[in-house]
C-alpha cells in the first residue's frame, strides 16, 4: 500500500486516518535459476583429482595390470535435450601391463586420455526433495590404449574399460548425492515464505503498511535453458493494507509445506493502495474554478465571493458564499465517486440547500439551484491523474528494492485506478485498485 498526498500540505502525523482494508488474494512468483556451473563446482570440489588407482599386478586373477585414473580438467555439466543433464568427466589414464610366462614378465606402460560421460534425469518431489538418476553414458576415446612390446601390439582397452565401468557406477552415486544436496528447493521456499513475516513499511510519513501472508506454494516443472536450470515458485498470498500502527508480524517457518505442480505460475499481484486528498486541497481546487466568477440569472448576476469544501458524514459539502441577485450561502453536497472518463473524483447524488434573505421569486430560486448544481456537477472534480502517477511510482519504488541479502524484489505496475472513495475528518481517501507483477529473484544465496 502507498499513501500519497495530492499537495504539499500534509496531514498532521497524529491525525492520519487509520484503515484496515479487506484481504486481497493474489500471487507472487519467485524465479529460481541455478547455473549448472555452480553445481559443477560443487561436484568438482567433492571429487579428488586421483579418481582410481590399482597398484597390484596380482589382483584380478593375476592380471599383471596396474592403472591410475586422474581428472584432468573440471567436470562439466550441460543441459540435455530431454530435461536431463549431460555430465562429462575428462580423464588421464596411466596403465602398465606385463607379458610373460612362468613368473617372468616384461612390462610396458602408456598414458592416454578419454572422456567419461553420464546422463542425469531430475525429478522434484512435492516434499521439495530432488531425486536424480545418473546413468553411465560410455567413454569417448581420443586414441584407444595400446601397449607395444617390440613388434607386438597389445590392446588394453578391455582391461581399462573394465576398471572404468566399475568406477563409473560408483561415480554415478556420488553425482546423485551431490545433486540432491545442491538442488535443495526447500531452502528457497522457506526463504520466500519468510520474506513476508514482517509487514513492509511503505511510507513512514503516512504510517502505511503492506502485510503479505503466504497461503500455499506451487512449482513449475524444471527446465533447462543453455547452461542453467530454471523453475518458478508460485506463492499464493493474501495482501492486506494498513494505515496507522504497524500490524503484528507473522511467525517465520522453518520448513515449507508440500507444494503442487502447475504448468505455469501467475505473477499478478493484487493490492489496494490509497491516495489522500486533504480538504484544504479540495477547497483550493474549488477556489481556482469558481471564486469571483459571476453567473447570469434572469438578467441579473450572482457572484461567488467565497467557497470552501469539507466533509459531513459520507458526503462532500461545498459551501459557497454568494452576492448579487442571490445573497447568502449555498450548500451543495454529494457522494464522491471516481469518474474514469474524466479521471476525476466527482460528486453524485447531489443535494442543495440555500440560506438567504433576499430571494424575491420562487422561480429565481429554482433557476439558481439548477444553475449552481449543474455547474458543480459538470465543472467541479478532483483530478486523479497525478495521484495515479504518484501511486504507481511509489509502488514500483517499494517493489524494486533489495530487502534481504541475496533476495531481490522486482515489480511492475500494469493497471491502477481509483475504486472506492472514503471520507475521513481531514479529507478524501481514494482506494486505488492495483494490479502488478511481483517477483522475488534469488542471487548469491
Amino acid at each position: 500500500m502507498v499513501f500519497v498526498n495530492a499537495s504539499a500540505q500534509s496531514i498532521p502525523e497524529n491525525q492520519i486516518p487509520g484503515y484496515n482494508f479487506p484481504k486481497v488474494k493474489s500471487s507472487i512468483t519467485m524465479p529460481v535459476t541455478i547455473p549448472l556451473s555452480e553445481i559443477s563446482n560443487l561436484i568438482n570440489a567433492s571429487v579428488k583429482d586421483l579418481i582410481y588407482q590399482d597398484d597390484s599386478y596380482t589382483d584380478n586373477n593375476n592380471d599383471q595390470f596396474k592403472v591410475k585414473v586422474w581428472k584432468t580438467r573440471p567436470i562439466r555439466l550441460v543441459g540435455g535435450t530431454e530435461q536431463n543433464i549431460l555430465i562429462e568427466v575428462p580423464l588421464k589414464i596411466w596403465a602398465e601391463k606385463g607379458i610373460g610366462t612362468l613368473g617372468v614378465y616384461t612390462y610396458q606402460n602408456t598414458t592416454f586420455e578419454t572422456v567419461m560421460s553420464f546422463s542425469t534425469t531430475l525429478h522434484v518431489q512435492n516434499n521439495w526433495t530432488v531425486k536424480t538418476a545418473t546413468e553411465p553414458n560410455g567413454f569417448r576415446w581420443m586414441v584407444k590404449p595400446v601397449l607395444e612390446f617390440g613388434r607386438i601390439r597389445v590392446p588394453i582397452t578391455g582391461l581399462v574399460e573394465k576398471s572404468l565401468i566399475e568406477q563409473q557406477q560408483k561415480f554415478s552415486k556420488t553425482i546423485d548425492q551431490q545433486l540432491a544436496a545442491q538442488l535443495n528447493f526447500q531452502q528457497y521456499a522457506v526463504i520466500a515464505w519468510n520474506v513476508f513475516s514482517n509487514p513492509f513499511n511503505i511510507s513512514e510519513e503516512y504510517k502505511t503498511w503492506l502485510k503479505v501472508t503466504p497461503i500455499s506454494v506451487k512449482m513449475t516443472p524444471l527446465k533447462f535453458y543453455g547452461n542453467q536450470l530454471n523453475t518458478n515458485l508460485g506463492i499464493d498470498v493474501y495482501s492486506e493494507t494498513f494505515t496507522g500502527n504497524q500490524p503484528a508480524s507473522s511467525q517465520p517457518v522453518k520448513t515449507a509445506a508440500s507444494f503442487s505442480f502447475v504448468p505455469s505460475a501467475s505473477d499478478r499481484f493484487l493490492l489496494q493502495t490509497t491516495a489522500n486528498i486533504p480538504f484544504t486541497e479540495a477547497t483550493e481546487i474549488a477556489r481556482n474554478l469558481f471564486l469571483n466568477k459571476e453567473y447570469e440569472i434572469r438578467g441579473s448576476a450572482v457572484k461567488i465571493k467565497d467557497i470552501k469544501v469539507y466533509g459531513v458524514d459520507n458526503r462532500v459539502m461545498i459551501e459557497a458564499d454568494t452576492e448579487g441577485y442571490v445573497n447568502g450561502k449555498a450548500f451543495i453536497s454529494g457522494i464522491p465517486i471516481y469518474d474514469e472518463s474524466k479521471k476525476k473524483i466527482v460528486l453524485s447524488d447531489t443535494k442543495f440547500n440555500l440560506r438567504t434573505a433576499n430571494i424575491l421569486q420562487k422561480t429565481a430560486t429554482l433557476l439558481f439551484r439548477s444553475r449552481i448544481v449543474k455547474m458543480i456537477e459538470n465543472e467541479y472534480g478532483i483530478p486523479t491523474q497525478e495521484l495515479e502517477n504518484s501511486s504507481k511510482k511509489s509502488i514500483e519504488d517499494a517493489f524494486n528494492k533489495d530487502y534481504y541479502k541475496g533476495l531481490k524484489m522486482r515489480g511492475t505496475v500494469f493497471n491502477l485506478k481509483p475504486g472506492q472513495i472514503l471520507m475521513n475528518p481531514y479529507g478524501i481517501t481514494a482506494v486505488i485498485d492495483t494490479s502488478a507483477s511481483l517477483k522475488l529473484v534469488l542471487s548469491g544465496i
